[in-house]
């Protein structure tokens, strides 16, 4: 059985389908994954109406989970990046990866920590099969 995979994603406001899916392309590439390895992507709630991240979600033909602030608060403990700047703008110390771990499940590990490409940062959940 193959482990479950979430990619959690942050991005500004406005950030455009384009670069965001060829950040993901080549963070996934960088990491020997094709994008049917992942079984969704992960943000901040307030994220999620994003065109750009709906679009990426519509292009890759995978879920998009938002979750609150609160929520991904909750994730701190097990972040490897947690950042002041991050909780000052958002509330919670990490977008990336909270939001990856808290699609993934209590079980989770980070297998990739956050990786900042310009205005977008990624990380990548994985838990056991179940």
């Amino acid at each position: 059985m193959t482990p479950v995979l979430w990619l959690g994603l942050g991005c500004r406001a406005g950030t455009a389908v384009g670069p965001l899916f060829e950040t993901v392309r080549s963070f996934l590439a960088a990491h020997g994954l094709a994008p049917a390895a992942l079984t969704g992507l992960a943000s901040l709630d307030r994220r999620t109406a994003e065109p750009g991240l709906i679009a990426l979600a519509a292009e890759l033909a995978l879920p998009l989970h938002g979750f609150s602030a609160a929520r991904l608060e909750q994730e701190t403990p097990r972040l490897a990046t947690p950042s002041a700047r991050v909780f000052a703008l958002t509330g919670c110390h990490g977008v990336a990866e909270a939001a990856a771990l808290a699609a993934a499940g209590p079980n989770a590990g980070l297998r990739v920590p956050r990786v900042r490409a310009g205005d977008i940062t990624l990380a990548l959940a994985e838990s056991p099969p179940s």
